[in-house]
């Protein structure tokens, strides 16, 4: 492994756990989506109806539904300490790629936003009366897809870093790209409580994956030139 390597790799392993710290650090940006998610989800069976016959029906549409909004409720937090403090501009006259900073970051906030919802969802799911078999399905899409919803977010988020009231833009510009991830992962769990086979939708949302590693960075990266400068 060359010098130059070494250090990259040092530089994103120190980025990400900057960001996990200042995650433990800030409780409340840590559980906020995590409770919005919960309230969310225990909400819509009592303004539906409380029988599981219907709710099965859209027990994978909330969940979806709910991990997405959470997901929207954290992504402010991506880079607004960063910015503020005036790390962002630091990070970005860093002589390492750009790209693998902002990637290190999305890992973090998805450590801390996405991976405690993929966590509790097989809860909810049976608390929403989902069918048993189809609780891997859901936790495997969800795994795949809220990495996902992060990294598409990221891109919004370093867009409108420098705006002073950004919320609906961010909703704006975030939920259209967001769109594809949503209806694959609530396709995947309803078809294949009807049969279908899991292996196709696991192949588009790994390809959806591969496409935001390899690209998301790489734009919100770009954006974070933009909007700083």
């Amino acid at each position: 492994m060359s010098k130059v390597q070494s250090t990259l790799i040092k530089a994103v392993v120190s980025t990400l756990r900057r960001d996990l710290l200042i995650a433990y650090k800030k409780k409340n940006d840590l559980f906020n989506p995590f409770m919005f998610f919960l309230i969310v989800a225990t909400l819509f069976p009592i303004g539906i109806s409380p029988e599981p016959e219907k709710l099965s029906e859209i027990s994978a549409g909330v969940l979806w539904i709910s991990a997405l909004l959470a997901a929207l409720l954290a992504m402010d937090n991506l880079f607004r300490a960063d910015y503020e403090d005036g790390s962002l501009e630091q990070l970005m006259l860093s002589p390492h790629p750009l790209y693998f900073l902002v990637l290190a970051k999305n890992i973090a906030h998805w450590l801390v936003s996405g991976l405690p919802v993929v966590l509790v969802s097989p809860l909810i799911a049976y608390m929403l009366s989902l069918p048993e078999g189809a609780y891997v399905t859901l936790f495997l899409t969800l795994l795949l897809g809220t990495p996902v919803l992060s990294l598409l977010g990221s891109i919004g988020v370093a867009l409108t870093v420098g705006l002073g009231s950004r919320g609906l833009v961010l909703a704006v510009i975030t939920l259209p790209m967001s769109v594809p991830a949503l209806i694959a992962g609530t396709l995947a769990v309803t078809q294949t409580q009807n049969g279908a086979e899991l292996s196709g939708f696991l192949a588009i949302m790994g390809a959806m994956l591969v496409a935001a590693l390899t690209l998301a960075p790489l734009a919100s990266a770009a954006a974070l030139r933009i909007s700083v400068n």
